[in-house]
Formats: C-alpha cells, structure tokens, sequence
C-alpha cells in the first residue's frame, strides 16, 4: 500500500522516541482514567493486556526469525517485539497507578521501585525480548501483581493466606502457560529451562519477603485522604466539617508541619479509606511519640476504628487524643495485619490561644 511503507520506515527511524512518548502518555492516561481497582472495566483491561502479552511471546518464539529481524521493521519479528512491548508498557502503568495510591511511598518504596525497573526494562532493554527467560519472568511479575490485588477483591477478605493464595493461583497460570509454550517450541524451551526456573522463583521468594516485611501496599486498599485537624463535625447531610491551620504551601515541604495545641483541647487524626465493595475492614490509628533521648518511636496508643467498602472517596473516620507532649508525632494507618496504609506527621507546639482556623468539608 502507498503510506504503509513511509509509516514503517518512519516508525523504524525514530522507534525509541516514539515508544518513550507513548510509554509516558499512556502511564498519564492510566493515571487520569484507572479510577477503582474492583471496577469489571479495569480488570477487563489488564486481562485483556495479559491475553495479548501470553500471544505475542508465544508468536515471538514459534515463528523463526533470524538475527537481525528485531530491528528490521519490513520484518514481523519487529513489530511482534514491538507490540509485545507496548502491551507490557501498558500493565506496568496501570500497576504503577494503583500501587503508589495504595499506601505511603516512604513506607513501601522497594516494591514500587520493583515495578519501575521492570516498567525501565520495558523500555531500555527491548533486544532482550528475543530471550525467552526475560519475557517469561516480566510476565510473571504481572501476572502475580495481578492476583495481589484480583483474589481479595473476589473473596472479600485480605491477610496473609489470601497473600498466599495469590501466589500460588499465579504460580499455577505460569506453569500452565509454559507447559502450552513447552509444546510449540520444546528445543528453544529447554534450553532456557534453567533461567526460567530461577527468574520465575527468584522473583516469587522476592515478592513474598517483600509482603512478609510490610513493603508492599496493602492493595486493594488506598488511603484517598488523612490530616490532622483542630476540630471535626459531622454535618447533617453525612459530611464532616474539619478546622485546621491554613499553613499555605509551605505545608508540603515539611515533614512533620506545626500543631498549635491548646491545652484540654482534642487532636483529631481524619483518614479516608478506600476498600472495594463487601471488603469490610478494621484500621488501626497508630499514635506514636518520637523519644529524643533514645531515638526511637514509642507507640501511645493504638486506637481500631471500622471501615466499609464501596464508597468511591474512602470510607471517613477518625481518632482523638488530648494532653499530648510536645514534639514529633506520627500517626500510622495500618490494617490489623500490620501493613502500613500511610502516615500523618505533625510537630506538636503548646500554645495558650487556639490559632487561626480554616473550615473544609470532606
């Protein structure tokens, strides 16, 4: 056809500024549209990216190719490696969405930073598809990002077991996978059987130390908001009516941003928790003194609060404590598990006259 040779060629010249464009246009679109993970739309969507990763790796191998063809775009090989990778681009931004909602960054960073170099690799080491161990073991991490949060959705439940669970259906689907691959391509199989084995199980003993040490967000929980506040009331349309101090912008660059406290007067810690529809929860409020003398965090109290699944904002509640001493102080949201949600942080300042307070309903 007339413009399909142009396309090609143009397409083959300048493949590696057009697949980062896309590659950060469509972790932008996620972002923007990948709104709750127990929508049928959603996972629909990595599902039917999974489907077409599990084909094109199985097209990649099946077919022969011969040295070169990965670079080659008159060639099929080429556009195979390319459409392999697009759709891998795709999950690892999807999963890079709903995980950074899911908890504190700070508190969860190793599993994020997996996520990335996996979504990097995507990118950077394309000549690597042609080898079949490193397609096998991407594919599995997304298979197995997949069920963390897929398997508690379906059951309701979360914890430990279900953790497990996820694993072991994930371990399932990829060996039921390369036993189909197994039977098309059994020479090039074999002589990668070795790497696969200690991909696929390096990176699930990894995924489960990662678990058992609490850096993985506590998908499919998200902390949609939290703070700390002077006063909260419930309005009569079911609203709350929060006071707090107008610190301006100056606020987000602070780790731990001043608390004016009154004496006798409450402190109020807000969180808004997002669980999918019939997970019914129970958070802990986690209030924590930094000791200056032997640094090191002392827990006050833990305080356990309910939460219902469905509401697309976060279930609302909060905790309150009075007479607190000055100085650092955190409060971790966690689930009864012990996975941390996230963090409010503030620095607690005594002061006789209540400050300035701004009112906002959430």
């Amino acid at each position: 056809m007339l413009f399909v040779e142009p396309i090609r060629n143009f397409y083959g010249r300048f493949e590696r500024p057009i697949s980062s464009l896309s590659l950060i246009t469509g972790f932008i679109f996620d972002a923007l549209t990948l709104k709750r993970l127990d929508t049928l739309w959603e996972n629909i969507w990595i599902l039917g990216h999974l489907v077409i990763v599990a084909v094109f790796i199985a097209l990649i191998h099946i077919q022969e190719n011969e040295v070169g063809d990965e670079a080659n775009p008159s060639k099929k090989h080429f556009w195979y490696v390319n459409i392999l990778q697009f759709f891998f681009g795709g999950i690892l931004s999807t999963y890079l969405v709903f995980y950074f909602r899911s908890a504190d960054i700070f508190a969860t960073w190793p599993f994020i930073a997996l996520l990335a170099l996996a979504f990097w690799a995507n990118e950077s080491l394309k000549r690597h598809y042609i080898r079949l161990s490193f397609q096998i073991s991407l594919f599995f991490l997304s298979i197995y990002s997949f069920m963390i949060f897929l398997v508690p959705i379906l059951l309701h439940q979360i914890g430990p077991w279900v953790f497990l669970l996820s694993g072991l259906l994930s371990l399932v689907l990829i060996v039921f996978f390369l036993k189909i691959l197994f039977y098309f391509i059994r020479d090039r199989f074999t002589e990668s059987r070795r790497m696969i084995l200690l991909l696929v199980s390096s990176i699930f003993i990894l995924v489960n130390l990662l678990y058992f040490t609490d850096l993985i967000p506590p998908i499919p929980l998200s902390l949609k908001d939290a703070g700390v506040y002077h006063r909260i009331e419930k309005t009569q349309e079911g609203n709350y009516l929060v006071a707090y101090e107008n610190q301006g912008w100056s606020k987000y660059f602070e780790m731990y941003p001043d608390f004016h406290e009154v004496a006798g007067k409450p402190i109020y810690i807000f969180s808004a928790i997002f669980s999918p529809k019939n997970l019914n929860i129970t958070i802990l409020h986690e209030w924590q003194k930094y000791d200056v003398v032997n640094k090191k965090w002392l827990t006050e109290r833990t305080i356990s609060l309910p939460v219902v699944g469905g509401r697309d904002g976060g279930f609302r509640t909060y905790s309150l404590r009075s007479n607190l001493e000055a100085g650092k102080w955190r409060v971790n949201i966690k689930t009864e598990q012990g996975q941390n949600i996230g963090h409010v942080r503030f620095n607690i300042v005594p002061v006789i006259a209540e400050p300035e307070l701004a009112n906002m309903v959430k």
